[in-house]
């Protein structure tokens, strides 16, 4: 069954048991992107948690579904947080990994792939240079934002990392790509506006973390959060403004059905 079949099947589903169940995403994040992530949560359905103090970590995470893990503002006490948090959570729920600055600086690429030799990542997600980083690619990430890289280097890059780190692959971009280290999967969908605000890479984060809280295929998962909200973000995009369009997305993300995902959908196997 192609994959985009598999998504008809599941999506409606899935949708309606987030909201129905409200599973606790427990995200180690950044300051930057806390309140919009946790809004993103509350939006599709779920309960957004923020919790890095190493003494509650194991109490929070026995009642979650699903572990964030965005390195987006690092010091050495949350990354021992991030640890901690991965070792309870491996083999018990699903982890998404977000490398947010990996290649600018080399705490931040050597965290990424610490926690990634260290721990059971199930998803990691990030912009195209980013991802290329963790690859040892140089000069992809300027800051947190990518630079231009070729789709289709991204492409070669995604599947190796994918088999080596036995995980799910998730390059943001133009077109979002996606691997499971078999194949590659492209996304067309979005809007340039979600690259006008702070923090919609950490919210997209959140909301396929929702995801894996009820859907086991973690390909599938992942596939559905980035649907979700890429459309969202189309919906939304006749806003006013980047503050209106922060708003709308939010708007969007609470009220958008299955069935407005599965109209828009531009999905297709490389």
């Amino acid at each position: 069954m192609g994959i985009e079949n598999r998504l008809m099947k599941t999506l409606k589903h899935d949708m309606a048991k987030i909201k129905a169940t409200k599973p606790l995403i427990h995200h180690i994040t950044n300051f930057v992107a806390m309140n919009d992530s946790a809004n993103a949560t509350l939006a599709i359905g779920a309960s957004p948690v923020m919790v890095h103090a190493h003494s509650e970590l194991k109490e929070i995470l026995s009642a979650a579904s699903a572990l964030l893990i965005n390195i987006g503002t690092l010091d050495d006490y949350w990354i021992q947080s991030m640890h901690i948090a991965a070792d309870f959570a491996d083999d018990r729920i699903p982890i998404l990994l977000d490398p947010v600055g990996a290649g600018a600086t080399s705490l931040r690429t050597m965290t990424a792939l610490q926690l990634l030799s260290a721990h059971r990542i199930s998803v990691v997600k990030g912009n195209y240079g980013e991802m290329m980083s963790l690859m040892g690619e140089e000069n992809a990430v300027k800051g947190v934002d990518s630079l231009n890289v070729a789709v289709e280097r991204v492409s070669e890059l995604l599947k190796e990392f994918s088999m080596i780190h036995n995980t799910i692959s998730v390059a943001t971009g133009e077109i979002d790509l996606f691997s499971d280290g078999k194949d590659i999967y492209f996304l067309r969908n979005g809007t340039e506006k979600l690259g006008s605000i702070t923090a919609s890479g950490c919210m997209l984060g959140s909301v396929i973390a929702s995801f894996m809280a009820v859907q086991k295929d973690m390909l599938l998962a992942a596939l559905e959060g980035a649907a979700v909200y890429s459309i969202a973000g189309e919906l939304a995009s006749d806003s006013r403004g980047v503050g209106s369009f922060r708003t709308t997305l939010l708007d969007s993300l609470s009220t958008i059905t299955p069935e407005d995902v599965m109209d828009r959908i531009n999905l297709e196997k490389l």
